[in-house]
């Protein structure tokens, strides 16, 4: 139940072109490696602190799943008033757990999943791309958790430019990834 260093996202001018990309939106939130190991539930951080304490709505949802064991990588977020609420993320990180409990009753949290580097006792961190992708799905669909969302994403170039054009705050940018 160890943090595990996420990839990171490098800024470019543009986004590649030609074949073996893939696209994904990129969120605006926290980013969060979710693990569980049986009925062990962990959230941390891209810089390795646990997040749990502050999104207990989003660590219970992992107790819920089907799935027994598993790392996914994704982004906290939250909506508010129909659009993504990063000030709402960032209210969380309250000394007090009864501040934590309101907020977290009041504007529930959810993460957007994007991979998936464990999956049972099968590693998957090695895997191509698009064979953890498709492990995701299936998980995902398997699994009936309106918190638990699947990032939107395409190896059509021109969709990936579209999101960028209208963004509305809850698209940071795109993330370019090789299949």
């Amino acid at each position: 139940m160890k943090p595990i260093a996420p990839m990171e996202a490098q800024l470019a001018e543009q986004l590649p072109d030609g074949p073996g990309w893939q696209f994904e939106p990129k969120w605006d939130g926290f980013r969060c490696i979710a693990i569980r190991d049986g009925g062990d539930v962990a959230l941390w951080s891209k810089s390795g602190k646990p997040l749990a304490r502050y999104f207990p709505e989003v660590e219970a949802m992992f107790g819920r799943l089907k799935a027994k064991r598993f790392v996914i990588d994704g982004e906290l977020l939250i909506a508010s008033e129909g659009a993504i609420a990063f000030d709402a993320l960032q209210l969380r990180l309250h000394p007090a757990a009864s501040r934590v409990a309101k907020l977290a009753a009041e504007t529930p949290a959810m993460l957007m999943a994007f991979d998936l580097l464990m999956s049972g006792r099968k590693t998957l961190a090695g895997d191509a791309l698009s064979a953890r992708r498709e492990a995701l799905e299936r998980m995902l669909a398997s699994e009936s958790e309106p918190a638990l969302l699947l990032s939107p994403a395409t190896t059509d170039r021109s969709e990936a430019l579209a999101w960028l054009e209208r963004t509305g705050g809850a698209v940071d940018g795109v993330i370019p990834k090789r299949v």
